[in-house]
């Protein structure tokens, strides 16, 4: 459902945004672990695996194919999930070519966030960060995305903040 909303998007630079000056904002920039920073904000944080399938390069977006390169691809789709609300729609491109030495076990995350593993490690670090508004008339729809690098090798992911998430609780006057 969330899929093709997500791959629809147009992708912005962040400075097309004055995001520092907005609540939404500093989750949008947010360098290290989303998942860490939305369990901080639930008493239960859970990721529920969605999809999980190798795809081919050739499926990829042009913008993804520069990100990442001509390897066929680990697409992983989840929710994350504060206090079993739905939060965060995820979309991650693991190239094959990632999923060598250390890096193996991201094929085997299952529920676990991948935000745990990746920013577990010194060696990693976010680049290439867009946003998106998948906005309507009734409610704004934020979206990011970007590269994860570990141990130099490269992932991108895509996050959509759902409707329930608190990245919209100050815009709502929680």
């Amino acid at each position: 459902m969330y899929s093709p909303l997500i791959q629809s998007a147009n992708w912005y630079s962040v400075q097309a945004w004055a995001l520092e000056q907005t609540s939404h904002g500093t989750w949008l920039l947010e360098p290290a672990s989303l998942s860490r920073r939305l369990a901080q904000y639930c008493q239960h944080f859970t990721v529920t695996v969605l999809t999980q399938t190798i795809i081919s390069n050739g499926t990829l977006s042009v913008m993804e194919r520069q990100l990442l390169g001509d390897s066929d691809c680990l697409e992983r789709e989840v929710i994350l999930y504060g206090d079993q609300q739905p939060w965060v729609f995820a979309r991650t491109l693991i190239p094959m070519t990632t999923l060598s030495g250390k890096e193996q076990d991201l094929v085997d995350l299952g529920n676990s966030p991948l935000g745990y593993r990746v920013f577990n490690n010194k060696n990693s670090r976010r680049d290439a960060l867009e946003v998106a508004n998948l906005a309507t008339p009734q409610q704004p729809l934020w979206a990011r995305r970007s590269r994860l690098w570990i141990n130099d090798k490269p992932m991108l992911v895509a996050e959509l903040f759902l409707i329930q998430s608190p990245v919209y609780a100050k815009e709502k006057g929680c």
